[in-house]
């Protein structure tokens, strides 16, 4: 059973690409996240280029000390022995939110267009819930469906 939990990360392109692209399959956390497996995960790409560029499912989540991490998801993380490292510095245990089916948005979504749907609208710092029946998840389906429809020709836009 799938649920209707929806979050949006904040995070830098490379690590949204690699997830988009299947050779990344965790996201990497100081903090445990409490979030089920089924949940959306929305993606938001930071500056320069402030949009939300896809989405994926959380298949599990793992709190773990930073060796047990690595050794566990090394091949998966998107980083480097020292990158990893030097992140998880200082703590006894980090996170790891598993991923599966991520799918890249056939058009980004603007922070201007999230705005406009949400005014005073501010990307996380480290994760929100969002309402699946809210104003910003609507906005990012019904942008999917549109950018779908005008590429297939099945919805004509008025110039």
């Amino acid at each position: 059973m799938l649920l209707d939990e929806h979050i949006l990360i904040s995070l830098e392109r490379r690590h949204a690409d690699h997830i988009l692209d299947g050779s990344k399959c965790v996201e990497l956390r100081r903090r445990p996240m409490n979030v089920p497996v089924g949940t959306t995960v929305w993606m938001y790409a930071k500056l320069p280029v402030a949009s939300i560029v896809g989405r994926a499912r959380v298949s599990g989540a793992h709190s773990l000390a930073p060796s047990t991490l690595w050794r566990r998801f090394a091949g998966v993380s998107g980083l480097t022995h020292g990158e990893f490292f030097s992140y998880f510095d200082g703590v006894s245990r980090g996170f790891a939110l598993a991923l599966e089916n991520a799918e890249r948005l056939p058009a980004s979504v603007s922070l201007a267009a999230l705005r406009d749907v949400s005014p005073g609208f501010q990307p996380p710092q480290f994760f929100m819930r969002l309402d699946g029946e809210g104003a910003l998840v609507r906005a990012m389906s019904v942008h999917e469906v549109q950018f779908e429809e005008i590429h297939s020709g099945s919805l004509t836009r008025n110039n």
